[in-house]
């Protein structure tokens, strides 16, 4: 089952509504144009019911089959952009100054309307097809939302399945793996108070800068001497900000980053190594140290056997020889996770070309791969609701 000829057909059509999102991007949970986008094409496709407002300002069309009853799977996709300054010149350019699609959403929530056309023309399966549109997946946790304000309940959803473009993949391609396939993310904020002083006179200071530096020194240690080479973590220090004068040693310095994982053992550990080196900093230059810790997103765990139904679809799509089954983790976060720790299922990638890299202000997504991914998610579901 190749790329299905209807899929080719509308191609241009979702290529269109995909650019239409492009040039709207809307951040976090703000996404009312976009919701409303959607909204309106899920009624105008004839979906059995179109439900806004959850998790916020998340949509569900629900797509019953004339093939009979049975049970219900949930198709996802995001709806949120970026608070990137967009660079590609392209004539369908984010219109919003400091805003755009950076991370392909527009052309997931694309895709995913694609197919929802699809199958509410055929309707060529048994059960019911619940196609989910989430904001707030850049941070936001927006798919927490909405499995916490009882989506998989209300919508008797048994299995769920994602998708994501990846930048470096040939259109055509997909990409999986069983187990943990993206990291849980946690963020971390330390804030150092020394004491200040002339620059010419250090000896007379607390210098917080110099304390900073051996913080980001010695949380490097906590991949490369605290946990097992074989598993693995990330630990990033992404900021760091103190001073505002050439002569003057401030009082205050703060840092900030992020831990990946991809088990929980794994997180609890750097965690409590992080606390560790803060304290120990902190009593060996006799400054306070004072740290925020906030875990994220959970690992993105693909079920097993979801996870080879999903691939076995991909290679009806695209051919065996044009799926990875046994891709690498990606150290990235995905909130998608919160759908999956919920309801087994899957996560997979599509590839996106030779295109600049998630949330590079040159990226975007690439309309060759529209068919490709609604051709998946049409013939993931006629398959897991066969009669």
């Amino acid at each position: 089952m190749p790329i299905l000829n209807r899929a080719a057909e509308l191609q241009d059509e979702v290529a269109a509504w995909r650019r239409h999102l492009h040039q709207m991007p809307e951040l976090n949970f703000d996404v009312f144009e976009t919701a409303a986008f959607v909204t309106g094409k899920l009624k105008e496709f004839g979906c059995d019911e179109v439900v806004t407002g959850l998790g916020k300002t998340g949509v569900v069309g629900v797509i019953r089959g004339n093939l009979g009853s049975g049970s219900t799977i949930g198709l996802r996709a995001d709806m949120d952009a970026l608070p990137i300054q967009e660079i590609t010149g392209k004539p369908y350019a984010s219109t919003v100054p400091g805003k755009m699609h950076a991370c392909g959403h527009d052309g997931h929530t694309a895709m995913l309307l694609g197919a929802a056309k699809y199958l509410a023309e055929t309707r060529n399966f048994a059960g019911t097809v619940a196609v989910i549109f989430q904001p707030a997946e850049e941070g936001g946790g927006g798919g927490n939302e909405m499995v916490k304000d009882g989506m998989m309940e209300r919508f008797g959803i048994a299995r769920v399945f994602g998708m994501h473009n990846m930048p470096g993949l040939p259109v055509g391609q997909f990409a999986i793996r069983p187990g943990p396939i993206m990291a849980a993310t946690a963020e971390f904020t330390i804030r150092v108070k020394g004491r200040g002083g002339h620059a010419a006179m250090p000896h007379g200071t607390l210098d917080p800068i110099v304390v900073g530096s051996q913080l980001v020194g010695a949380l490097q240690t906590i991949a490369s001497r605290n946990v097992d080479p074989v598993e693995a973590v990330v630990v990033s220090v992404t900021k760091f900000h103190a001073g505002d004068a050439y002569n003057v040693i401030p009082e205050k310095a703060e840092l900030a980053g992020t831990v990946r994982t991809l088990k929980k053992e794994v997180a609890k550990l750097a965690e409590e190594r992080l606390r560790a080196v803060c304290a120990g900093v902190a009593a060996a230059f006799g400054v306070a140290v004072e740290l925020d810790f906030d875990a994220n997103y959970p690992v993105t765990f693909n079920d097993p056997d979801e996870t080879v139904f999903a691939s076995d679809i991909a290679a009806g799509v695209a051919g065996e020889t044009q799926v990875h089954r046994a891709m690498p983790p990606v150290m990235g976060g995905e909130d998608f996770s919160y759908m999956l720790e919920a309801r087994p299922g899957a996560f997979i990638f599509i590839g996106n070309g030779a295109t600049a890299g998630l949330h590079h202000p040159a990226y975007d997504f690439n309309d060759e791969a529209i068919a490709h991914g609604m051709s998946y998610w049409v013939k993931l579901a006629e398959t897991a609701l066969a009669a």
